[in-house]
């Protein structure tokens, strides 16, 4: 089969278009001819050597696919109520750049009616990422407020899309006029736009000086300390990603004085029962949602496998609304 290689540790350069043996499915797992491939920022870091797939796992990047069932555990398909045939979307832990990729059943989902393979490719790491935050963790509810950093990327299209449709107000932080209008468009209450206001001061009016119940925080660093000054009492950060980096300056006194929790998650490395029953919560709370249409993927762009270094080149670039996908399909 074709698979994007990382050949070495660097930019995007680095991503070559490689022959590699066929994957095998055992006990628990399927085989899926992949037709897309999404493209996230951990993939970024696994190219640049600081991310390295859990032991046991592929050393090809790529955590989210769709496709066709080719083979697998017959038994556990069935116990999912799928089979050989389906078209599925599917989270991986690596694997996910190739025409081939081996999944967990427990972690795959019908492709929801109506939308194309890229658009179903889109899906996983970020559903299952603001699924397990939101409303697993943070138990997110009807009429509470949520801020989201980086309103127009995947995670955070995701994350206005199912707060909406649950009756939770977003607004989200941006770096232009073009993305906070489509962030708006989606659903979201408000946009700051990084660049020329100060997401806390915005935030308290936004919210009459009571803050949000909840933030979701991708880039983590100096925001930690900001995130604390514009939170509700008892309100929750939820960090999953460093894009700001490690260091953070924590104001202790406020984390007490109004009953703050910060909390950092990771889905990548959590162990498979966890992630099958996210799996099992997203096809009968969120994919009815995806079939109605009451809820929508959005494509920035897709890419043939040969472009996978422009790909990495633009998602870097931070210029995207939406997520970026790997077309396999008739190349």
């Amino acid at each position: 089969m074709r698979a994007i290689a990382i050949t070495r540790p660097g930019g995007p350069e680095v991503l070559e278009l490689v022959e590699c043996p066929l994957p095998t499915a055992g006990a628990g797992e399927c085989l899926i001819r992949v037709r897309a491939s999404g493209i996230n920022r951990p993939d970024v870091l696994q190219r640049k050597g600081l991310y390295p797939p859990p032991p046991g796992v592929s050393e090809l990047p790529g955590l989210e696919v769709a496709g066709v069932i080719e083979s697998g555990d017959e038994q556990a398909l069935a116990t999912a109520g799928l089979r050989i045939g389906d078209l599925v979307c599917a989270l991986l832990a690596g694997g996910g750049y190739a025409e081939h990729a081996v999944a967990p059943v427990g972690q795959c989902l019908p492709v929801p009616a109506g939308w194309s393979m890229t658009e179903a490719a889109s899906l996983p790491e970020t559903y299952y990422t603001v699924w397990s935050n939101l409303f697993d963790q943070a138990r997110m509810q009807a009429r509470q407020t949520l801020l989201v950093h980086g309103g127009s990327s995947g995670i955070g299209i995701a994350a206005i899309q199912l707060a909406k449709a649950f009756g939770i107000q977003t607004w989200v932080t941006v770096g232009s006029a073009g993305k906070a209008e489509a962030c708006l468009r989606l659903g979201s209450a408000g946009a700051f736009n990084y660049r020329e206001q100060d997401f806390v001061s915005a935030g308290l009016e936004a919210t009459n000086g009571r803050g949000f119940d909840c933030i979701l925080d991708m880039v983590a660093g100096p925001y930690i300390g900001r995130d604390q000054r514009v939170l509700a009492e008892g309100g929750r950060v939820l960090v999953i990603s460093l894009l700001g980096g490690t260091a953070a300056d924590l104001d202790a006194g406020l984390l007490l004085r109004r009953s703050q929790t910060i909390s950092g998650s990771r889905l990548r490395g959590r162990p498979l029962q966890e992630k099958a029953a996210i799996t099992q919560q997203l096809r009968e709370r969120v994919w009815p949602l995806l079939e109605s249409r009451s809820i929508r993927p959005v494509l920035h762009a897709t890419y043939r496998p040969q472009q996978v270094a422009k790909a990495h080149h633009d998602l870097e670039g931070s210029q995207h609304v939406g997520k970026l996908v790997i077309d396999w399909q008739g190349d």
